[in-house]
């Protein structure tokens, strides 16, 4: 059975008990329009045929990136209300430092080594791979819930 055949009672309990997950992939398909566009406009003053400037050009992107995702995940994804956001936002930020850098290492090997089309290592491997730990650092390291403690009532 196809989602458009899909009972809407089914459906919706289907996307409530993957809500999280679906937000996630929303907020993360914003955040990468968000982080190409500013690219875009770095290029408009950079010249991407030179490395450095290259460099420069996505480094902005993925700082404008983090800085877009953080308060999207924070709020709309895992509801965080931790009141100690400037540690939060290093710790996002170094989850997703280590992910960059493992997508480095992933499209090096990918393209450089293995001789994998550019664009089919980005999409299918390398924003897999780094979607997906993503995930998993915020959920489990970032944002994780504090479990809360039953207090003992006595009769």
């Amino acid at each position: 059975m196809t989602v458009f055949m899909m009972p809407i009672d089914k459906l919706k309990t289907l996307c409530l008990k993957y809500r999280e997950i679906l937000v996630y992939l929303i907020v993360g398909v914003l955040t990468t329009i968000f982080s190409w566009i500013t690219c875009y406009i770095a290029k408009l003053f950079l010249d991407p045929e030179m490395a450095l400037e290259n460099n420069i050009i996505n480094t902005i992107g993925w700082i404008s990136g983090v800085c877009f995702a953080y308060p999207l995940n924070r709020k709309w994804v895992f509801g965080s209300t931790n009141p100690k956001i400037f540690k939060e936002f290093i710790g996002f930020t170094a989850s997703r430092l280590s992910t960059w850098i493992l997508e480095l290492l992933v499209m090096t090997v990918s393209v450089n080594i293995l001789n994998i089309r550019y664009w089919i290592a980005k999409i299918f491997i390398a924003s897999v791979l780094v979607t997906i730990l993503n995930y998993i650092f915020s959920k489990l390291m970032i944002f994780k819930k504090k479990p809360t403690i039953k207090k003992k009532t006595y009769v």
